[in-house]
């Protein structure tokens, strides 16, 4: 098994994407990219929210890489995500929802600048990557209310109008790649 961490947005959406795609054995919500809290405990959302932290809303991804590839992981994250707007996805604004791969040894990292340079190359976004590649440091498992929460919340508006979108686009775009 192998794990990615990766920052694109709210994590609702990050994670009821890459929890549907084969090869993948868990999705955690939480906090990474930013300061260790002074006080030695996990970062709340509200302390990441305050934008004090400098954590990103991201989820780490434990997954076969027999039958799902980073690449193809990371083509997943570039497709679904706005990864042109700094700080930004939609209507969340804040570092907190920057577009962020925090790699976990050097070939997570030479594989992610290339899918990023690829994809910049593609023109699929007319704007310019703003997708950080950053070692990895610590992640700090986000609250338990956060996890399931599309699974959980189908009927809340958020979901209905910001998360189905995403996995429908997912069905269609990577139909193969789909539980």
């Amino acid at each position: 098994m192998e794990t990615a961490t990766l920052a694109g947005g709210c994590f609702w959406c990050t994670e009821a994407i890459f929890k549907r795609l084969k090869g993948v054995e868990s999705v955690i919500s939480g906090y990474t990219g930013g300061n260790p809290p002074a006080d030695g405990e996990n970062p709340t959302y509200e302390d990441v929210c305050s934008g004090k932290t400098g954590h990103a809303e991201a989820i780490q991804i434990v997954f076969d890489p027999k039958i799902l590839s980073f690449v193809n992981l990371l083509c997943v994250f570039f497709k679904l995500h706005n990864p042109t707007t700094l700080n930004q996805q939609g209507n969340d604004i804040g570092t907190q929802y920057r577009s962020a791969i925090f790699y976990h040894d050097k070939t997570q990292k030479e594989i992610a600048e290339k899918v990023l340079e690829e994809t910049e190359k593609s023109g699929i976004y007319k704007n310019k990557i703003v997708t950080e590649i950053t070692p990895f440091d610590k992640f700090y498992e986000a609250e338990g209310y956060h996890k399931n929460y599309y699974d959980r919340n189908q009927d809340a508006p958020y979901c209905q109008y910001i998360i189905d979108p995403k996995i429908q686009k997912l069905y269609k775009e990577f139909k193969n790649e789909v539980v």
